[in-house]
C-alpha cells in the first residue's frame, strides 16, 4: 500500500496566525488608557479641561508680566475696558484684568485646598466606618448625621465671624463639615468591596486595617473618589465667592473673585464691567469643573464606557 504524502496545500488554517496574534496583543490597552481615550471623546469634557488649563496659566503668568500690580492705583477711575485696561478699572483706579487673575489664584487655591482636605478626611473616615461595620459604623454615621443637621453655610459663617479673616481660616471653616458627603460615598464603596475575595484573603494573611485601606480598598474606589473631588471643587469655589461677597473673604487689598463681585455689585449701574468679568470667570470655571467631572464619571463607569 502506497503511503500518501501530505503537503501544506492539503491543510486549511483555522483561527489566526501567530503574527496576527502579536498584532492583536499590541492593541490591548490598560484601564487608565481606556479611561483617557473615552474621556478624550467627550467634547464637552475636553472643552472644560482646556478652559481650566487656560485659567490656570493666566492666573500664573498674567500677574507676573502685567505692567500693573493688583493694588496699584492708576489715575483712571472706573475706566471702561480698553486696549490699555482690558477689563477696565475700579473706583480706585486699579486694573481689573490683573486683579481678576490674582483673584483666580486665591479662588482656585481655596477651592482646591478645601476639596483636597475634604477628600482626605472623608476617605479615611468613610473607609474606617465601612471596614469596621457594626456598632462602630453606626456610631460614626450618627456623628455625621448630627453634624449634617446644622446648615453648612451657617457653620462656615459663624466660624469666620469668630476667627480672623484669611485663607487658612476660610479653608478650615469650609472643611468642618464639608467632608461628610465624601465619607458617605467612600463608606458605601468600602461596604461593597470589603467582602471581595482579595480583601478576605488579605485579612486571612493578617493584613492590618491600615494596610487594607491603603492597598486594597482606596485604590479600587479611586474612580469615584476622583470624580467626587472634581465635582466638589466648583462647590468650594462658589462657597468662597459667596462668603467673599458677604465680606467674609480675604482682606483688602488682596482680591478674589468673590470680593471683586461684591465691589462691582455696588457700581452695577455706573460701571457694570466691574461685576461682569469676575462673575463671568466664576461661572466659566464652575462650568468647566462640572464638565470635567461629568466626563470623568462617564469614563470611569464601565457601563457607560461600553
Amino acid at each position: 500500500m502506497e503511503e500518501k504524502v501530505f503537503s501544506n496545500d492539503d491543510f486549511q488554517l483555522v483561527g489566526i496566525t501567530e503574527s496576527e496574534t502579536d498584532v492583536l496583543s499590541d492593541k490591548v490597552v490598560s484601564f487608565w488608557q481606556e479611561v483617557f481615550l473615552t474621556f478624550k471623546k467627550n467634547k464637552l469634557a475636553m472643552f472644560g479641561l482646556v478652559v481650566l488649563v487656560l485659567v490656570a496659566l493666566m492666573a500664573i503668568f498674567v500677574p507676573i508680566f502685567s505692567p500693573y500690580t493688583y493694588s496699584e492705583q492708576t489715575s483712571q477711575y472706573n475706566a471702561a475696558p480698553s486696549s490699555q485696561f482690558w477689563f477696565g478699572t475700579d473706583n480706585l483706579g486699579r486694573d481689573i484684568f490683573v486683579r481678576a487673575w490674582v483673584g483666580a489664584r486665591i479662588s482656585l487655591f481655596i477651592g482646591l485646598s478645601a476639596a483636597l482636605v475634604n477628600v482626605l478626611i472623608g476617605v479615611v473616615y468613610g473607609s474606617i466606618a465601612g471596614l469596621a461595620g457594626g456598632k462602630v459604623d453606626n456610631l460614626m454615621m450618627r456623628i455625621c448625621d448630627v453634624l449634617n443637621a446644622v446648615p453648612y453655610l451657617l457653620i462656615v459663617i459663624m466660624l469666620l465671624v469668630v476667627m480672623k479673616q484669611g485663607l487658612v481660616p476660610m479653608i478650615a471653616a469650609m472643611t468642618i463639615t464639608g467632608w461628610i458627603s465624601m465619607a458617605r460615598i467612600v463608606r458605601t464603596e468600602v461596604l461593597s468591596l470589603k467582602n471581595q475575595e482579595y480583601v478576605l484573603a488579605a485579612r486571612t494573611l493578617g493584613a492590618s486595617t491600615g494596610h487594607l485601606i491603603r492597598r486594597h480598598l482606596v485604590p479600587n474606589a479611586m474612580g469615584i473618589i476622583i470624580v467626587q473631588m472634581t465635582l466638589s471643587v466648583p462647590g468650594a469655589i462658589f462657597t468662597e465667592s459667596y462668603l467673599s461677597f458677604l465680606g467674609l473673604g480675604v482682606t483688602p487689598p488682596m482680591s478674589s473673585w468673590g470680593t471683586m463681585a461684591s465691589e462691582g455689585a455696588k457700581a452695577i449701574l455706573t460701571a457694570p464691567w466691574r461685576l461682569l468679568f469676575p462673575a463671568l470667570l466664576i461661572s466659566l470655571t464652575i462650568f468647566a469643573f462640572n464638565a470635567v467631572g461629568d466626563g470623568l464619571r462617564d469614563a470611569l463607569d464601565p457601563k457607560l464606557r461600553k
